[in-house]
């Protein structure tokens, strides 16, 4: 029987991660023929002995990059340049240790110091969004850091693949780049891009959101089964059920092949790889059509929103500039008398 290309992240510190690797869990991957985006916390010797299980084990390896927290965690408009040092240092680290990887993931958020800020004190962050809007040339600028190192990843033979929100489709449909502005994000073209579909951040919605995008993805990532990056601000949902999981996975399958999970260390410690090993991905399956039509008509109201804030200035000082050549054209015409 088919079934898709699973791909599961993993974000633990170096001696969590060793103890999560045991020889059953590396022949469940194996069995599963399962991938593994492995988030690179540091560069130490203990991360790349996991590496080296992995590479051993024949489970390919995705370097899933990351920055300390200080400099934002995950990749976005303001860290371009520390990203690309970064990728430096990995490659270094790479190179020292002998590791083999089947490709590099760029992660595509807002930065994590912003979601703790919000909690404290969201209102004091009004200004600072404002600002942003005048952040075009930045967008450009960090777009095109984010392309020079995706052409670094492509000529030292590796994939590149871009782990964004499924909002940036909204905004391509809308054709602005006013979400990119406010939340930091960069639309970047890679070689995978996977969108990250956590239906468990949006309870009762979810699979109405996973119906309305899957459509137009390339890889979804399906979660969260529990784990995750510790922040103050940022949400914690309820770990996706298995029979959740089980709709997300044949509901996602249904137009898509490549599927991520997030993530290892949730599956592992709910159980969940051994029923994935037994998974009839061909089951019955409901689409969730009433809730997918809702769903498409919350997202062209936001391309609409989107199409009409992006111009807004525009609209605005293409008035100003009117009535400013009215005024002095009635000025010189009263002069003229």
């Amino acid at each position: 029987m088919l079934s898709p290309r699973l791909t599961f992240f993993c974000e633990l510190e170096a001696e969590p991660l060793q103890a999560l690797l045991t020889e059953q869990i590396l022949a469940r991957l194996s069995a599963l023929n399962a991938a593994v985006s492995l988030g690179l916390l540091d560069l130490s010797p203990q991360r790349a002995a996991c590496v080296r299980r992995l590479n051993q084990a024949g489970i390919p390896v995705i370097a899933w990059l990351l920055l300390p927290k200080e400099q934002g965690y995950w990749f976005n408009v303001a860290n371009a340049p520390q990203a690309l040092a970064f990728y430096d240092r990995f490659k270094a680290w790479t190179e020292s240790e002998g590791l083999k990887w089947a490709g590099v993931g760029l992660d595509i958020e807002p930065d994590i110091r912003e979601f703790s800020a919000l909690a404290r004190n969201w209102p004091r962050q009004i200004p600072r969004w404002l600002g942003r809007l005048f952040w075009n040339r930045r967008v450009q600028r960090a777009r095109q850091l984010y392309c020079q190192l995706v052409a670094r990843i492509h000529a030292d033979g590796y994939l590149a693949e871009a782990y964004q929100f499924p909002f940036i489709a909204d905004e391509r449909h809308a054709h602005t780049t006013l979400l990119q502005r406010l939340t930091g994000l960069v639309d970047l073209r890679v070689d995978r891009e996977v969108w990250m579909i956590y239906t468990s951040f949006f309870r009762p919605h979810g699979a109405g959101i996973l119906a309305s995008y899957a459509p137009e993805a390339q890889a979804i990532a399906l979660g969260i089964t529990g784990g995750g990056v510790e922040a103050p601000g940022i949400p914690k949902p309820a770990p996706l059920s298995w029979e959740e999981l089980a709709r997300d996975l044949r509901l996602a399958w249904h137009w898509c092949s490549d599927l991520y999970i997030f993530s290892l260390e949730g599956c592992v410690q709910q159980g969940f790889l051994e029923r994935l090993e037994n998974f009839v991905w061909d089951a019955p399956l409901l689409l969730p059509q009433a809730s997918r039509a809702q769903v498409d008509g919350w997202r062209r109201s936001v391309w609409s929103g989107l199409w009409l804030a992006e111009r807004l200035f525009l609209l605005i000082g293409g008035v100003t500039a009117g009535i400013l050549l009215w005024k002095s054209a009635r000025y010189w015409r009263q002069r003229r008398r």
